[in-house]
């Protein structure tokens, strides 16, 4: 009885996120209102982090902007407010939480490109 209860609180799924895994490179393409325009805006980056939990699902991504300042962001899976998400290139990852790439700059932020 309650399980029918919490699914039909459920969102419906995103069509347009394929599935994610951490560290990989991704192009989100993000839907921002504006006052009355509607425009999208892209972050590009690498997933450091992916929470699963049916509504409450989400995927931080990490870009690092200018002057070499670091920028996170969390987007929810379900979201209708995501237009797409680009997988641009898959790497080896050893662990599920990339926090260790917060610390890190230069050469040694690199990760190692996966080829299926």
């Amino acid at each position: 009885m309650s399980d029918q209860i919490m699914k039909s609180f459920e969102a419906a799924s995103n069509e347009n996120i394929p599935a994610l895994r951490p560290g990989d490179t991704v192009s989100v393409h993000v839907k921002i209102k504006e006052g009355d325009r509607e425009r999208i805006q892209e972050f590009k980056g690498t997933i450091i982090r992916l929470r699963k939990g049916g509504n409450e699902s989400s995927f931080t991504v990490r870009r690092v902007a200018s002057n070499g300042v670091g920028v996170e962001r969390t987007f929810l899976l379900r979201s209708p407010r995501i237009d797409k998400v680009v997988v641009e290139r898959h790497n080896v990852v050893r662990r599920a939480q990339l926090y260790f790439m917060r610390g890190r700059t230069g050469k040694s932020a690199r990760l190692k490109q996966k080829f299926d």
